[in-house]
């Protein structure tokens, strides 16, 4: 299992609807994401820096080939369209990133 953090920010007048999709997401978005190995999954929310957080544990032997799994997945695709304009990525993010990728530097069980 690899744990796995990641950032992004968020406008600030999108923040009630971000909260409202997230408190009820789609149970086909969940099932890809289960089917792709993602367990634990937490998002939150950072205010008045307006960052997200998502944290996850990762399951799987294939990282790329399960994330390429959820990206083709077409209700997956339609749920980004409702999350992604909430969405402002960092300039700070690797080529290829949506949420920036962190670096682990504590971890306590």
């Amino acid at each position: 299992m690899e744990r796995m953090g990641m950032v992004i920010g968020i406008a600030a007048d999108k923040i009630a609807e971000y909260k409202a999709l997230h408190a009820a997401v789609w149970p086909q978005v969940l099932a890809k994401l289960q089917q792709a190995n993602v367990r634990n999954y937490s998002i939150f929310l950072r205010e008045p820096e307006n960052l997200l957080f998502g944290y996850w544990e990762y399951h799987g032997a294939n990282f790329a080939a399960d994330m390429k799994l959820i990206a083709a997945d077409a209700e997956t695709q339609r749920w980004w369209t409702f999350c992604g304009p909430c969405q402002l990525p960092l300039a700070s993010r690797a080529e290829g990133e949506h949420w920036a990728t962190t670096e682990s530097v504590f971890h306590m069980d």
